[in-house]
């Protein structure tokens, strides 16, 4: 009966949350919820958030109480339908608070681990996995400009039931700098190979605004590698592009400059760090990070408009797909995934912007573990 037990746990709302305190709960123990319903109100040093639910069920159990202040993941409460007995939440609970103590250090051990390298073709690329288990495994692409860390929030957390693998695309991160055309489908038949080389046969594929583009270019011409496509404020779905944050972030060369470039990422600009931003320096200094990041938007964003309309992909994949994507985005239009059959799904989360993987990880993270089950 544990498959349908569901743990509430502390979110984590922004990129320097480690813990929270409960402010309030919303829904009484024995209370009905509803998926997206607000569950209870979570207090930072920033701000306090309402915690919606992941799940729609019973609450049966409130393990944290008000005012008590808990680590990001920790149990705050279970939901589960009154045919479960009280005596498997019990096992439920107990189980769970011991695997989080016992895999604390593990996960911070985890969020830390250096990644490996591997050669596909002519280039070697910087891979990082997590996770094992039955499920159909996880890709994730980062979009331009980024790297594997843009899924920081999201790949462990994704991770607990099957294999997850992030990885830098060339011309990024730690990659080959070699882009070729610089075109999506040139980076599509990369990410064929490396899954050829890991001896994974089909994935689930999350894609960020770039990396968007090159899932859907992934599914059109390797359709049997592709399970389900999680698109999150995808390119190649219009034509518009804020040609200020690609420029900008080509041409910035310190903090001073390349700050208020990087502010176009997000909603709430105290996202962007210090450490963020020397990171993105000094991967610019790399030998021909440039003149990919140059050949790439030469590629893909001309004369200030996005080259390749991938929209007949999304409509013409036969497997499920959903669209993510923030409200305030201000680099690629949310109005972009407008007139799409209805049978894709589309989320539109408010005070989000372009990487809403990052400002609303546990909405983005819920989404997704619904959709791939």
């Amino acid at each position: 009966m544990t498959d349908l037990i569901t743990p509430i746990t502390m979110p984590k709302f922004g990129l320097a949350m480690t813990e929270g305190k409960i402010a309030s709960w919303n829904i009484p123990p024995g209370g009905h919820v509803d998926a997206g319903q607000e569950i209870a109100d979570i207090e930072t040093t920033k701000i306090t958030n309402g915690y919606e639910s992941p799940a729609s069920g019973t609450l049966r159990r409130q393990i944290a109480t008000e005012g008590e202040t808990l680590p990001v993941g920790a149990l705050l409460g279970v939901l589960a339908e009154p045919a479960v007995n009280d005596a498997d939440i019990d096992v439920f609970i107990a189980k769970f608070q011991t695997d989080f103590s016992s895999d604390s250090a593990a996960s911070t051990q985890a969020d830390h681990a250096e990644p490996v390298l591997v050669s596909v073709g002519e280039l070697t690329l910087r891979v990082q996995e997590a996770g094992q288990g039955s499920g159909t495994p996880l890709l994730f692409i980062h979009g331009f400009g980024g790297d594997l860390t843009n899924w920081m929030l999201n790949q462990n957390s994704l991770s607990t039931d099957r294999r997850t693998i992030a990885f830098d695309l060339p011309g990024h991160g730690g990659s080959s700098k070699i882009v070729g055309d610089g075109k999506p489908a040139t980076f599509a038949a990369t990410a064929a190979a490396l899954l050829d080389k890991l001896d994974v046969t089909a994935v689930h594929v999350v894609g960020h605004s770039l990396g968007g583009a090159i899932a859907l270019e992934l599914a059109k011409a390797f359709p049997q590698k592709v399970a389900s496509l999680s698109l999150i404020a995808p390119a190649g779905l219009g034509q518009g592009i804020n040609m200020d944050f690609i420029e900008g972030f080509i041409s910035a060369d310190r903090r001073k400059t390349l700050e208020p470039v990087l502010n176009y990422l997000v909603h709430d600009k105290t996202l962007i760090s210090r450490k963020m931003i020397e990171d993105i320096i000094r991967f610019k200094r790399l030998d021909g990070a440039l003149q990919s990041l140059q050949t790439i938007a030469q590629a893909c964003f001309p004369n200030g408009r996005q080259a390749d309309d991938i929209r007949p992909a999304l409509t013409a994949f036969s497997g499920p797909s959903q669209i993510i994507w923030g409200a305030e985005d201000e680099i690629l239009s949310p109005a972009d995934a407008k007139g799409l059959p209805d049978t894709i799904t589309v989320t539109i989360l408010p005070q989000a912007g372009h990487m809403p993987q990052l400002e609303n990880a546990p909405a983005v993270n819920a989404a997704i573990t619904q959709f791939v089950k």
